[in-house]
């Protein structure tokens, strides 16, 4: 009876410990993604701004960016956040198969993204739309290109994510890593929306 009075303490705080671990890691998330959100509003804020002044010029580049390319990266995109949930679900039910098919996927669509901004990018620049061509290139370019440096760390992030479930890492119990690595890639495409809305259809 006494030996259960005293291991009943240790367990509560182990579990508490852990509660606690796992609330610091997602506020870490979320703090970091505050200042992402901050960069990019700067570089919106830069665009809009221009695009007031300017607005022929951004005109010109609407009729440039093939929108129906850019309409397929976007769907690309806004799937694999399915992917990514499909994954969590995944494991979340002990489905370590289902884990590595999913976030595997979700990495094949952020890798496509990637390649596919590469060739608008290409279209654009035989159309004289570079980074360096005029004041519009770099507040087209900034935004855009770091969103894309996220999506490939994102790819990234998912391998190493689809390597440690390869290694038994993840379970029902313990998914914390995929989760966070969700939250990062959710953010990713929330700004996508944004830009896509922005950039390419107003």
């Amino acid at each position: 009876m006494s030996e259960a009075r005293i291991d009943t303490p240790q367990v509560h705080t182990h579990t508490q410990a852990e509660a606690t671990h796992i609330d610091n890691m997602k506020f870490a998330m979320w703090l970091f993604l505050a200042s992402e959100v901050v960069l990019f509003a700067v570089m919106i804020a830069g665009y809009v701004l221009f695009r007031v002044n300017f607005p022929e010029r951004v005109k010109e580049v609407h009729e440039a960016a093939g929108i129906l390319l850019v309409t397929l990266n976007t769907f690309l995109l806004l799937s694999s956040s399915w992917t990514m949930v499909m994954g969590l679900r995944a494991i979340q039910g002990n489905d370590q198969r289902g884990l590595i098919r999913w976030i595997g996927l979700t990495a094949l669509l952020g890798t496509i993204f990637v390649i596919l901004q590469g060739v608008e990018y290409t279209a654009l620049s035989h159309e004289g739309i570079t980074i360096y061509s005029d004041n519009f290139g770099m507040r087209f370019y900034a935004p855009t290109a770091l969103h894309g440096a996220h999506v490939i760390i994102g790819v990234l992030w998912a391998l190493w994510v689809l390597w440690r479930g390869s290694k038994g890492t993840y379970n029902s119990g313990k998914f914390l890593g995929v989760e966070i690595f969700g939250l990062y890639w959710h953010f990713v495409d929330v700004v996508w929306i944004f830009l896509f809305t922005l950039i390419y259809l107003i």
